[in-house]
């Protein structure tokens, strides 16, 4: 009998895939996504959807109950930049949500939990280059912030009650297929789509910004290929290091160039350029390699090429 599967947030930019991938594996009827809004039609037409805020726990547990519920994606949340602009909505939002799954667990009503958090945990102190797993943090976001609080509250969850909680702490993520939520890293998601439409883009973070970023295929990849590990080889229960490759924008637009010929990138930064200061330029994963063995397939250039090929499919 298929395993029964909630996600909380399935609307989002890695929800909506995730959401697919799994009823790709699990069977759709198993895999039941949820949101405060409304979706993409193909994630309400591939299988069950319904209503529900990630902050109301009596909500979920009933549906937790009513579909007997094992596994629990919790993908909600408030991004960076959006967070800024309502601290307490995100706070609320971020942490709310995850008591609720914990407290879940806690009573034996889910079996495991997956919860994302971030590099946007790591502050403006934490060292730069091949940041490894175990470092200074002090985020200077609310974002930040609450990833680093939800980081500490799982592995707590973990050591006291036993919850099987899991988690990685993405990248920036790269997506065709839906768009960016929010985010300070948005500028790799969006220069793309400007690009194909337009041939021009206005970068809100100043040339030279080194950012961690993914491919969304790999973190889909990253994030099951964890939940199918053994629970005895995870050694890390607060958040895994995960990356794929670090770039500049001007490394993005020159990949661009080569696709999309007479490509032009101008820079404006905002205020997300600080929240992007205070972040690595490379992240170390090797224990994540070590302990469930990630590795990822997308560099720049291959990233590139899909994403230019993909959207010049939808226009």
């Amino acid at each position: 009998m298929a395993k029964s599967i909630l996600i909380l947030g399935a609307c989002g930019q890695i929800g909506t895939e995730l959401t697919l991938e799994l009823r790709k594996r699990h069977g759709s009827e198993a895999v039941i996504a949820t949101d405060i809004r409304h979706g993409d039609a193909q994630l309400k037409e591939s299988g069950p959807f319904e209503l529900l805020d990630a902050t109301d726990y009596a909500a979920i547990e009933d549906v937790v109950m009513h579909h007997e519920v094992e596994e629990v994606y919790l993908m909600a949340a408030m991004l960076s930049a959006t967070a800024e602009k309502f601290p307490m909505r995100a706070w609320n939002l971020n942490m709310g949500s995850l008591f609720n799954v914990l407290n879940l667990g806690k009573e034996r009503k889910i079996d495991k939990i997956f919860w994302p958090s971030s590099i946007a945990v790591f502050g403006p102190n934490t060292p730069k280059k091949e940041t490894p797993q175990n470092t200074l943090m002090e985020p200077s976001t609310v974002y930040g912030i609450s990833k680093q609080a939800g980081e500490r509250w799982c592995e707590y969850y973990f050591k006291k009650f036993g919850v099987d909680v899991r988690s990685v702490r993405y990248p920036g993520l790269i997506s065709w297929k839906t768009l960016p939520g929010g985010g300070t890293t948005d500028y790799a998601v969006e220069i793309y789509r400007e690009a194909i439409a337009h041939g021009q883009y206005t970068c809100f973070l100043k040339k030279g910004t080194q950012l961690p970023m993914m491919y969304m295929d790999d973190a889909i990849r990253a994030t099951l290929q964890l939940m199918d590990a053994d629970p005895e080889r995870l050694t890390i229960r607060s958040s895994y290091n995960l990356a794929a490759m670090s770039f500049a924008p001007e490394e993005i637009a020159e990949t661009i160039q080569q696709k999309v010929p007479g490509f032009k990138m101008d820079y404006k930064p905002d205020f997300r350029q600080e929240i992007a200061d205070s972040w690595p330029n490379s992240i170390d994963d090797s224990k994540a390699r070590e302990d469930w063995g990630w590795k990822p397939v997308y560099d720049l250039e291959k990233t590139t090429e899909e994403m230019v090929s993909q959207l010049n499919k939808l226009r």
